[in-house]
């Protein structure tokens, strides 16, 4: 099991890039996002992705992203600039226990570095936490989200020119 757990989602201004943390961890293969914030807005807009596009994917908001951490069994990943490499990082992950990934919205305390098994790096410069949390999942996943199912009522075809959508729904 793969879960997301944003931290720091300020529902004023981090509202789309927070969306974009949650369809990446749908389409690439994670299980279910937790937002510390409440915000029944994004809640609304996944779950209608997810009802129409497919999948098994939960959402929870107002979540205490300390009880989370506390809480979770398996490994803690937080994905910052400041961490360890990609690739070191990735290897020494045990595959066979869950994986609770931390992204942050803005700085992240002291205590989340702590409570982390792996302070992940991808790469050392500014860049969007959507991008860094894309590219370990398919890291993690070794492009696995690729050949996912989601048996959706709505499916997208793979085309090289025009859009190619099968619609099944009635």
């Amino acid at each position: 099991m793969i879960n997301i757990l944003r931290i720091g989602h300020r529902i004023s201004r981090d509202k789309r890039i927070t969306t974009h943390v949650a369809l990446v961890s749908r389409a690439f293969g994670a299980d279910k996002v937790f937002i510390d914030t409440e915000d029944k807005k994004i809640e609304e807009t996944i779950r209608s992705t997810y009802r129409r596009f497919g999948g098994n994917f939960e959402i929870e908001t107002g979540v205490d992203e300390k009880k989370i951490i506390r809480d979770w069994k398996g490994n803690i990943v937080h994905l910052t600039m400041y961490g360890e490499e990609l690739e070191k990082s990735i290897k020494k992950i045990d595959k066979t226990k869950d994986l609770l990934i931390i992204v942050g919205a803005e700085k992240v305390p002291p205590q989340i570095y702590e409570a982390a098994d792996y302070n992940v790096s991808i790469g050392n410069q500014p860049h969007s936490e959507v991008a860094a949390l894309a590219i370990f999942l398919d890291r993690y996943t070794k492009g696995m989200w690729q050949r996912k199912r989601f048996n959706g009522k709505i499916e997208i075809l793979p085309s090289n020119s025009g859009k190619k959508v099968v619609s099944k729904e009635k």
